[in-house]
């Protein structure tokens, strides 16, 4: 049972009686670095305050604390070979140590927003100092906002909508690879990450976000962009759990609850289950979000650093969609226009014909994800790290639109003329069936100064896309949203499902790495070498009679070196250097003949293969109060891949754009302090110069686009934050700068720069009978309210006519934005029992 210090209580007064209990609360609380804590308390005459211990079923991190990895476990590119432990925070005058079963309050550098890091690259870790006093509903991406080169484009304020991204120095949410404990989660077919998907805030234990590259072992394709990677708690080893509930603007509710069954009798499995409950309304425009989730993790530990859990996610939703506006739309009726909205009512006779009612674009999504991340030490020295995992995702992206009466097909065969309700409004709908598996193992060998490394990983994924309709009543509603029954949609007279296309692709990547982690001078020279070969085989066949394409195939082999640096100057001061290589395939849909983002209309042009080449240089400091690093960034992109949409027919159809070779440059900067009187200050920033370096292919001419600005590439960007925990009040504000970006290649159109601030302040009680430190807190979500448009949503060549280089005119195309959501409010309270 976690030991309870009684609160209030002054060490200073029962220094003798206490110490022992001091000693040991510190040592469960900080493994190795709570050594270090109980050494630097030593008699004095400091007044040093212990908050009351709380019992297990809160938010414990066991065997945590500072952001460390309990276990040795070398997650987020930590190592455990001849590292210096953090250094230790020495005791001062009036500091609360809050701890909530075995996780301290406001003891994480920057407010949680900063971790100590030794790996030989640029790595930003988010803890739960920083999480537990965001809103609930907040996802993975408004996590990591904060940090350094990352900039999130939101389309509601509270994190329900799907319609969100991220670009990390530039490099858009498709290029990033998104993981759950070794788990891979990007689209099979897009690789973009869903955050509301991943996992309730509640059970994350760290998010961190690697900003230039992904680790050797990764088992991600397309991470140009950085890796991001999440974490689950550890389960207690006593039963209890933990509960909150939220309200606030736009009718919000959000119910959380967790169980923790505690180590189950003696088998050594201890576990937790939660399941979450949100609804909110659409804060513009008609529609409301309803989302439910359902998140486990069981572990069984043994031996000498031996573990396996078994963890899974289930996610249910239906959200409501937000139009992307283009300048023209936005300028003329701001962000409350109804030209910017979806109509409330079901009317025949307006403007779209009915066909811009807002249920009729109703997106309900469904997954489940299940992995079983395991470590075992096999013998002295030799290590095996494995994941298994399986996932199955369903959803549906509709439109409203007219029944037209040919370029229809069924079972990939033209429609005769006559097909039932010819020009009525219909649901069209676009429907994503995903299965996935694959296992990633990999053999870690330590010899003398060397990490030997071995791995493969193996991934299957069948993607099964189509493009039905279903009719709509007089009130313009659909019988079925999922359209996961035929019979509920249209059907042709001779019974066939009529369709406006799809297809159906198979993949298989086999993936080889060896690497080879070298120490030398006393452990302070790490050298890390490694080589990995990607094989990747694409098969698929079209449902469309008009791109006549049947057992349609890739095979791709890209072999992917690196190499990275480190040398420890001493134990506060580090410089790191890393070159790597990497590389991303064209969304799924590129496999057959695409739409063009220009015209609309099917395009015979193949998109090939991105290849880039990048390299850090770093320093870091870590000093008694203050840290922070610097990091100096370079890319070398050939066949630059951009993801964007197109409207075809009134849905949202995904395409990419090649931008031509492609070189980003910048400087990413953070820093903070430990908490001094309980305050917590962080800052970062970015300067990013991204240029083209071709003239990109557009309709047989030129656009003069060389030495433009590469399109989502803000030149500034910058954070800053303070947080205040004293163990019972607690606050945390929040700024977030970003530039001007441009939103076509020939920089016709950009977006303007915007800020925005949050606010969160709350009180944490004492424990009190079977509750464990209840919680009120306070969250404030754009206080300022600010109309502003966040990010861009689907960037073009050009937004107006242009001449080309050999004198053709290139019509114009407007780049559509995400709005930003508005001021929202939130309470929430919470406790562990």
């Amino acid at each position: 049972m976690p030991l309870r210090v009684p609160p209030s209580r002054r060490l200073a007064d029962t220094r003798a009686a206490s110490r022992p209990v001091l000693v040991a609360v510190m040592v469960a609380i900080g493994g190795t670095n709570g050594v270090a804590w109980a050494a630097a308390s030593a008699p004095s005459d400091a007044a040093t305050h212990a908050g009351p211990a709380t019992g297990p079923g809160t938010r414990a991190r066991a065997g945590q604390a500072h952001g460390s990895q309990a276990h040795g476990s070398q997650a987020h590119g930590q190592q455990t070979h001849g590292q210096q432990a953090n250094p230790p925070a020495p005791a001062t005058t009036h500091e609360h140590i809050s701890v909530t079963g075995m996780h301290p309050h406001g003891h994480q550098p920057g407010g949680g927003l900063l971790r100590e890091e030794k790996a030989a690259k640029s790595l930003s870790t988010i803890g739960t100092d920083f999480m537990d006093k965001q809103a609930p509903s907040a996802t993975a991406f408004d996590m990591v906002a904060m940090l350094p080169g990352a900039n999130v484009a939101t389309s509601d304020p509270l994190g329900f909508s799907p319609e969100t991204n991220i670009n990390v120095r530039g490099m858009g949410g498709d290029s990033i690879g998104y993981l759950l404990e070794g788990m891979p989660l990007n689209d099979i077919a897009y690789y973009n990450g869903y955050p509301g998907q991943f996992a309730d805030t509640e059970n994350y234990e760290t998010v961190s976000l690697a900003q230039g590259s992904a680790d050797l072992d990764a088992p991600v394709l397309n991470a140009a962009g950085g890796l991001m990677e999440m974490t689950f708690r550890d389960p207690s080893e006593h039963a209890g759990g933990f509960a909150d509930v939220s309200y606030g603007s736009y009718n919000t509710n959000r119910e959380f609850l967790r169980l923790e069954t505690g180590n189950i009798g003696h088998t050594g499995i201890r576990g937790f289950v939660s399941y979450s409950h949100g609804y909110t309304d659409n804060w513009r425009g008609p529609g409301h979000d309803e989302r439910q989730h359902i998140d486990f993790k069981f572990l069984r530990e043994w031996g000498d650093d031996n573990r396996i859990s078994v963890i899974g996610t289930w996610n249910s939703m239906v959200a409501s969609y937000y139009p992307l506006v283009d300048k023209a739309d936005w300028g003329r009726a701001g962000p409350f226009g109804a030209a910017d909205n979806l109509a409330r009512t079901y009317d025949t006779n307006d403007a779209a014909g009915g066909a811009d009612y807002w249920k009729l674009y109703r997106q309900p999504e469904r997954i489940f994800y299940v992995a079983a991340p395991a470590r075992f030490n096999l013998t002295h020295g030799l290590r095996l790290k494995m994941t298994p995992y399986a996932q199955w995702s369903y959803g549906n992206d509709p439109s409203g639109t007219t029944l037209a009466d040919a370029g229809m097909y069924a079972e990939g065969q033209a429609t005769p003329r006559g097909v039932p309700g010819v020009d009525d409004i219909v649901r069209a709908n676009w429907t994503q069936n995903s299965y996935r598996a694959g296992v990633n193992a990999t053999l870690d060998w330590h010899i003398a100064n060397h990490d030997l490394v071995l791995g493969a990983w193996y991934d299957y994924s069948d993607d099964n896309e189509k493009q039905p309709f279903t009719a709509v009543n007089a009130q313009g509603d659909a019988a079925d949203i999922w359209v996961d029954r035929i019979s509920r949609t249209i059907l042709t007279p001779d019974g066939r499902q009529l369709q406006a296309g799809g297809f159906h692709s198979i993949a298989q990547t086999n993936a080889l790495y060896v690497g080879d982690r070298m120490t030398f001078l006393h452990k302070r020279l790490h050298l890390e070498v490694g080589f990995k070969d990607v094989m990747l085989d694409r098969h698929g066949s079209t449902t469309d009679a008009a791109w006549d394409q049947t057992n349609v195939g890739t095979n791709t082999s890209i072999p992917l070196p690196r190499m990275a640096i480190s040398y420890q100057i001493t134990p506060r001061h580090q410089v790191f250097f890393n070159t790597t290589t990497s590389f991303r395939t064209p969304d799924e849909s590129a496999l057959f003949t695409t739409y063009s983002p220009i015209t609309g209309s099917l395009d015979p042009n193949r998109v090939k293969n991105q290849y880039s080449v990048s390299e850090e240089l770093g320093y870091r400091y870590s000093g008694t109060w203050l840290m922070g690093g610097v990091t100096l960034f370079n890319y070398d992109f050939t066949n630059r891949e951009i993801q964007t949409t197109i409207d075809v027919n009134n849905a949202t159809v995904a395409s990419t754009l090649n931008g031509g070779g492609q070189t980003s440059r910048g400087v990413d900067v953070e820093i903070g302090t430990r908490p001094w009187h309980h305050w917590s200050p962080y800052l970062s920033g970015e300067y990013l110069h991204a240029t083209i370096d071709d003239d990109i292919s557009v309709g047989g001419d030129l656009l003069a686009t060389r030495g433009r600005t590469a399109v989502n590439s803000p030149t500034l960007q910058a954070s800053a934050g303070i947080s205040y925990d004293d163990g019972h009040f607690f606050g945390m504000a929040s700024v977030k700068y970003v530039g001007h970006q441009y939103a076509t290649f020939t920089n016709d159109e950009r977006l303007s720069d915007h800020a925005t601030g949050n606010l969160a302040f709350g009180y944490r009680m004492d424990s009190h009978y079977f509750l464990s430190r209840p919680e009120f807190r306070m969250n404030f979500i754009n206080i300022t309210n600010q109309h502003y448009l966040s990010g861009v949503a689907a960037p073009t060549f050009n937004a107006h006519d242009t001449t080309g280089v050999h004198g053709t005119t290139i019509a114009g195309q407007a780049p559509t934005y995400y709005v930003g959501g508005g001021l929202a409010v939130l309470f929430t309270a919470s406790t562990g029992f």
